[in-house]
């Protein structure tokens, strides 16, 4: 029998056309996975170690450097709103902005309760520990939705700016906290120098917390 030859050019052809078609076969499978009506905004997203002290501060802390390189890797943007770092290890709290398509889409899933056990490097004796913290995440609304957010409801806090070790990095109180006295719900910025922007900021992250809250709310009746 006659062995027929490849044909180069065919072979390319044949190659690209399956690249292609693999891509838009991806891009398919996202699109029918990502079809929430925020999914395609920004997403907020903040950390909270639980009870445990350094344990669960440094897993927390863990937690954020993960969402910041899957970020990048991603090719999203990411900013830290606001890092409370603690006082041996890990941090107190953070909240991130990541800014990219889908990226609400991609990390609404993260929220709840992480758990972490392991062997501790903080426990001389070697001893398993389990630490816990806690992920919330919120769609960045813009104007265009309307939320009931008034002045009179908010209690503002101002304070000075820390870094490691309860070190001052501001010499004025430009760091802000705001408190939304109905709901109890609670955000704070602190990267900018500006008290003005930070307020700004934490304003951002207010109205993106209680639209989040609204969202659960009406699923909830939904569901009952």
């Amino acid at each position: 029998m006659l062995a027929i030859e490849p044909d180069a050019e065919l072979t390319v052809e044949v190659e690209r056309d399956l690249a292609a078609a693999e891509s838009a076969l991806a891009a398919f499978e996202l699109q029918t996975m990502l079809q929430g009506p925020d999914d395609g905004r920004n997403a907020l997203l903040t950390i909270h170690p639980g009870a445990g002290g350094t344990e669960s501060q440094d897993w927390a802390e863990m937690l954020m450097r993960m969402y910041v390189r899957w970020a990048e890797r991603k090719g999203f943007g990411v900013r830290i709103l606001d890092l409370q770092e603690g006082e041996e290890a890990g941090i107190k709290s953070a909240s991130i902005e990541i800014t990219g398509q889908y990226a609400y889409g991609f990390l609404k899933a993260e929220k709840g309760v992480h758990r972490l056990v392991r062997i501790s490097p903080y426990d001389s004796q070697a001893r398993r520990h389990t630490s816990f913290a806690s992920v919330f995440v919120y769609p960045d609304v813009d104007d265009t939705i309307e939320i009931d957010l008034r002045e009179e409801d908010i209690k503002m806090d101002v304070y000075r700016a820390s870094g490691a070790g309860g070190q001052h990095i501001n010499k004025t109180s430009s760091a802000v906290r705001l408190t939304h006295e109905p709901t109890g719900l609670v955000v704070a910025c602190q990267q900018e120098r500006s008290q003005h922007k930070n307020k700004e900021t934490a304003m951002k992250m207010l109205r993106a917390a209680l639209y989040q809250r609204e969202l659960e709310i009406q699923e909830a009746a939904k569901d009952a």
